[in-house]
């Protein structure tokens, strides 16, 4: 599973419900709906690329995770 972020385009926010739901029906396990124009949650890798298709969305992002060092290590 790939944590991502959806950015839903302008024309669509009022109905980002919608797009969604759409996206749930293409394998995405959706974890928050942000009426400012952003869905994240996870989907399998093999069907990234499947949810670039559904109408609304603007752009699918991988969300990067980064760990800092604990605050004893030598190098910060």
């Amino acid at each position: 599973m790939v944590n991502i972020s959806v950015t839903v385009d302008q024309t669509h926010l009022s109905a980002i419900g919608d797009v969604a739901e759409a996206l749930r029906a293409r394998g995405m396990q959706v974890e928050q709906v942000l009426e400012s124009g952003f869905i994240t949650g996870s989907v399998p890798d093999d069907r990234r690329s499947a949810l670039t298709a559904v109408d609304g969305v603007q752009s699918v992002d991988e969300q990067l995770d980064y760990q800092l060092p604990p605050p004893e290590e030598d190098i910060q």
